[in-house]
């Protein structure tokens, strides 16, 4: 049962072909090159033009925009596939997705739409988004990167960090939020595209992370980078609220690379149990063992069940932010418990980089924290029902 059964999901005939057509492709395509690239810490830019070229970074938009008119149900079951395998192709695919094309979809002008969406729905080009601040992860609203209106420029100042696909060879911008004004006490936050080669704008080194080497994540440096006008994105001092619209649906897509990273570990430990010889048994045979892996497909299945539930919301137009928190939270959840168990099975080969279980021990930290920490989606979920933090009289 590690392997994804579609019937057992409510898939349609559609769904199950791409399901099946992703998943291969990552068995074939990604997986042999996994190690390496993790090894190296270089992001395979082919096996990017491959993702493409199959049309999966225009899965979720419109074919009049040059998508390939599906939803986010698609979108999630190709992230899942390829987390399965290697979780630093997976978020190249959803960041360029939700953080890169979807905020240019959702609030650019045509103007803006025609310029970039051809590259990025193709896979051509990439794109990222600069929120996070040294002085601002979580706590978006103390973001200190600032931008002034001079004459027809903007004059953007500030620092970014954490910023996924924002140095490959085919970055194509960033898109950055910053303090445009202030209205009352409050910051007015907008966002701006800034295109990569710009002057004063400076991608950083990338980072010595502990997973996800093969990601391209760098931090940013706005010194005097001046962008026309024209390249704010959406309504002025609307930036950080576009923002939050398109978290949601970011949270539901790092909930499939959960799953995925949760399923690869179930499977890679349930092969694993089934030939290792330990005292003249198979691991498999002992039921400590057993109840371990039954656990770990058990939460793959709550895990699938959860994002998939918050894709359909999604998808039909309904409210869906708690669903999406539930989603994110069980997912990291299941990631992380999974490769604990998965790196125990496999005793002293999970200690080695060449298994993927060891892999997704370290990548799947990174799932607990990015997009809204295991903490913010605990708030979300105790806002939705009633709680505050306000202390009776």
């Amino acid at each position: 049962m590690g392997v994804l059964d579609v019937a057992a999901y409510g898939l349609s005939d559609e769904e199950r072909e791409l399901a099946a057509m992703v998943r291969a492709f990552a068995d074939e395509q990604v997986a042999p090159r996994a190690y390496e690239a993790d090894r190296t810490k270089t992001l395979p830019l082919d096996v990017v033009a491959a993702m493409g070229e199959m049309g999966l970074f225009g899965l979720p938009f419109p074919e009049e925009v040059g998508g390939q008119g599906g939803d986010y149900v698609a979108l999630g079951l190709a992230i899942e596939a390829l987390g399965r395998v290697d979780q630093s192709v997976a978020i190249t695919l959803e960041a360029g997705v939700s953080l890169g094309a979807m905020p240019i979809f959702r609030f650019g002008t045509d103007a803006q739409r025609a310029q970039f969406l051809p590259n990025l729905l193709a896979g051509r080009a990439l794109a990222g988004f600069g929120l996070t601040e040294p002085e601002a992860g979580s706590d978006a609203g103390s973001t200190r990167t600032t931008a002034r209106l001079e004459g027809a420029e903007w004059v953007i100042d500030g620092a970014k960090q954490f910023i996924t696909n924002s140095g490959t060879a085919i970055t194509q911008f960033v898109t950055v939020t910053a303090v445009t004004g202030h209205r009352g006490d409050r910051k007015e936050i907008s966002t701006i595209i800034v295109p990569n080669g710009t002057a004063g704008f400076e991608v950083g080194p990338a980072y010595d992370k502990v997973g996800w080497h093969a990601s391209d994540t760098h931090p940013l440096i706005f010194t005097g980078a001046r962008v026309p006008e024209a390249n704010l994105l959406g309504e002025r001092g609307r930036g950080f609220a576009n923002f939050l619209s398109i978290l949601d649906e970011g949270r539901v897509a790092i909930a499939a690379l959960a799953t995925g990273a949760a399923e690869g570990c179930l499977d890679a430990a349930l092969d694993y149990a089934q030939s290792r010889q330990v005292f003249g048994a198979r691991l498999g045979s002992r039921q400590s063992i057993q109840f371990m892996i039954a656990r770990m497909q058990a939460r793959v299945h709550t895990a699938r069940l959860a994002w998939l539930h918050a894709a359909r919301l999604r998808d039909e137009g309904r409210p869906f932010g708690p669903e999406a928190a539930i989603a994110k939270l069980t997912a990291s959840d299941a990631a992380m418990d999974n490769a604990r168990d998965a790196t125990q099975i496999f005793g002293g080969n999970g200690f080695m980089n060449e298994y993927p279980v060891a892999r997704h021990f370290r990548d799947s930290k990174i799932l607990e924290i990015g997009e809204g920490t295991t903490e913010v989606q605990l708030l979300v979920l105790a806002r939705a029902l009633g709680l505050t933090g306000d202390r009776a009289a």
